[in-house]
């Protein structure tokens, strides 16, 4: 304890002298540092505050020094996260090779990948993009059909990605591929590292209500891809696919922690848009709606931290599991219950007439419903729970049709 209680207070002292004044305001999408051959910083500042996280190893505080990161302990790593928060310290790069494709290297990647990879996450030097739904394939996501041909030397890869986020801006993503089309659907998928430089890769944004295109649809045509980008064993990919859906799930359960877009918090809208009775909310169904949402949050917050409790003593625990359809449920309701605090205010798109953090509200809650989706729906995170939680009985298989 007194060696965390010396670890807290050195972190503070050096996060004080280290983060610029303007790397503690809240951060906005144009701001945001995602790294990569075309990346760009928003001010010398945010340069800056990325040089002494990367040269600490704090843009990966937790992953081994030998591949650049920071060599802390999970204990260290949340005291780490709570010092940051505490003075506003925004994220100095983000990226789904730290959240999502380095944890996945790390337990599945051969040491040639992970020296040529891992350390260039935690510099920044490329973006990636995930390559998982296809047209045909979402939920059911075993069923895809992009296809890489064994070649000799190199892999052929023919098909399509779709729902690719920022594809267009990133330098390579990592894929899943159907290396035998007569096993199995789970049994015959593979994990690709494609250069998106790579001849015959291209991208097409979709274009999204909110007139943004962060999404787009990956095509591939006869690219070729060396053995060597293959992440585990042939036909096995499988695997490295869920232990790496198991990060982009936590990630899904914690999102809007970090978001550029503030709403107004619950309580603090009850504050300002409803009528209060002898120190009550007047209306009676929000005034339930919202005890019970306050409740919902402190009870995942003590599974949060069981959850981070269980994985510092080494347990591979069952929880975090539910952790993505609690959250992005949590998450969901929370928005739908601002809009019914707020009223008309809830309803502004566009200014004038309404304040920034309203029209985050508004934007926010069309967001949440994709939070259910990605990273894979609430239906099918119901049957994880259930199989792989719960353990629950199988339902007896349907009688034969004649």
């Amino acid at each position: 304890m007194e060696d965390l209680d010396q670890f807290r207070e050195e972190t503070r002292q050096w996060l004080e002298a280290n983060c610029p004044a303007s790397q503690r305001l809240p951060n906005t999408p144009e701001e945001q540092y995602w790294g990569g051959r075309r990346g760009s910083f928003a001010s010398d500042d945010a340069r800056v505050w990325f040089e002494r996280m990367r040269d600490r190893g704090w843009t990966a505080p937790e992953w081994p020094t030998a591949y650049g990161g920071g060599g802390l302990t999970p204990q260290q790593g949340q005291i780490l996260k709570e010092e940051m928060k505490r003075i506003n310290a925004r994220t100095p790069l983000y990226s789904l090779g730290l959240w999502m494709l380095g944890p996945a290297l790390l337990e599945y990647g051969s040491e040639a990948q992970k020296q040529e990879h891992l350390r260039a996450i935690v510099n920044g030097e490329f973006r990636w993009c995930q390559g998982y739904s296809e047209p045909g394939a979402g939920s059911d996501l075993a069923s895809l059909q992009t296809r890489a041909e064994d070649q000799g030397d190199h892999f052929l890869v023919n098909g399509s990605k779709i729902w690719t986020t920022a594809a267009d801006r990133s330098d390579w993503i990592f894929c899943l591929v159907r290396t035998d089309p007569h096993a199995k659907k789970q049994e015959g998928i593979s994990f690709l590292l494609i250069d998106m430089a790579s001849p015959g890769v291209s991208t097409t944004p979709i274009e999204l209500i909110s007139g943004d295109s962060e999404f787009c649809q990956t095509f591939f045509d006869n690219v070729r891809v060396p053995k060597s980008n293959l992440v585990g064993k042939l036909n096995q990919g499988w695997s490295v696919a869920k232990a790496l859906l198991v990060h982009e799930r936590k990630l899904m359960a914690e999102i809007g922690g970090d978001s550029p877009r503030k709403e107004i918090p619950p309580v603090e809208a009850a504050r300002r848009y409803l009528e209060f009775t002898d120190g009550r909310i007047a209306n009676a169904q929000l005034r339930s709606d919202l005890v019970d949402y306050e409740m919902r949050m402190h009870a995942i917050g003590l599974t949060h931290m069981r959850s981070f409790e269980e994985r510092a003593a080494g347990i591979k625990g069952t929880v975090g599991l539910a952790m993505k359809y609690l959250g992005t449920e949590a998450i969901k309701d929370k928005n739908e219950l601002l809009l019914a605090i707020m009223g008309t205010r809830g309803l502004g798109w566009e200014a004038p007439g309404f304040t920034p953090e309203e029209l985050d509200t508004t934007r926010l809650w069309a967001m949440s419903k994709a939070m259910t989706i990605a990273g894979g729906t609430s239906e099918v995170q119901l049957n994880v729970i259930a199989n792989h939680v719960l353990q629950l009985p199988q339902p007896p298989k349907a009688a034969t049709e004649y």
